[in-house]
């Protein structure tokens, strides 16, 4: 008796960068209909990036005809509510390689409506800004000793995102910083998801920051655009301006632009290189 084998286009994406193997590497595949959640966290394990995204056609199975697609991100291990390079490399794939048609692509998420546009070589994603909570919740302070921190200048929570950061004194203690994973594994942190560190930076950027959320299966993430919808919250009230340069200082690295809107939406901009394209058979 034969199996069944049903071939699914699959690509892999740096997101935000213009060189081949930096930035933020995300799986992007594409789906024709549903298909059961632990067959895509089968796959996102099989690609083993810090998220594989998945897409499908609301209207119709013809995807350059569509503009409004479900979107899904996974990472080796769990679902997540948002993800921003994961979007930004499906948005590169539906533009460059399927050529969709509409100037810009609405995705429908379990965190709400997302868009997504090109502008130039570019893509811009619209996003949700988040807000800082500075009171209402406790840190662990064996958390702090396993990120390596002992004194910082402000912390707070995303009241969305549920992110943590934490600003550290100087740039300098932002890239030295060198956490303890395995300790970071073993610690509760209920009502939080993900932990950031950030700081300002003269020169190119406004700030920096770094990532990292082992509890999801990620140690360090190479460039996260969904925690900038917090920190973009935060930097302009400190800097007092709505576009602002943000580098996050990963072993890859990543370059975020950030466009404050009015109506609490936050566009998101960065490049992308496509890396690999092919079929992934299930």
């Amino acid at each position: 008796m034969s199996l069944k084998i049903k071939a699914l286009k699959i690509y892999q994406v740096d997101a935000f960068t213009n060189k081949a193997f930096h930035g933020n590497p995300a799986g992007v595949c594409i789906l024709e209909e549903s298909m059961e959640d632990e067959v895509m966290l089968a796959i996102a394990s099989e690609m083993n990036l810090s998220e594989t995204a998945f897409l499908i056609p609301e209207k119709n199975n013809f995807v350059k005809n569509s503009n409004v697609f479900s979107l899904r991100w996974f990472t080796p291990e769990v679902e997540v509510s948002m993800c921003g390079h994961a979007t930004l490399a499906a948005s590169a794939v539906l533009f460059e390689e399927f050529h969709v048609q509409s100037d810009e692509i609405i995705y429908v998420t379990k965190s709400g409506k997302l868009t997504a546009r090109k502008e130039e070589n570019k893509i811009v994603l619209d996003f949700p800004l988040d807000t800082p909570v500075f009171d209402g919740f406790s840190i662990n302070k064996k958390l702090l000793e396993a990120v390596g921190i002992s004194e910082y200048k402000n912390i707070f929570l995303g009241e969305d995102t549920k992110k943590l950061v934490i600003h550290l004194k100087n740039h300098d203690e932002v890239s030295k910083l060198n956490p303890n994973f395995e300790m970071m594994k073993q610690i509760d942190v209920s009502g939080i998801k993900g932990l950031a560190v950030t700081a300002g930076i003269e020169g190119d950027y406004d700030f920096i920051s770094r990532y990292f959320n082992p509890w999801d299966g990620i140690n360090e993430d190479p460039v996260t655009g969904s925690v900038h919808t917090l920190l973009a919250s935060y930097w302009c009230e400190i800097l007092g301006k709505n576009h602002l340069s943000a580098y996050q200082a990963s072993k890859r690295g990543g370059e975020l632009m950030l466009r404050l809107k009015k109506d609490k939406r936050l566009e998101i901009i960065g490049d992308f290189i496509i890396t690999l394209k092919g079929e992934i058979y299930i």
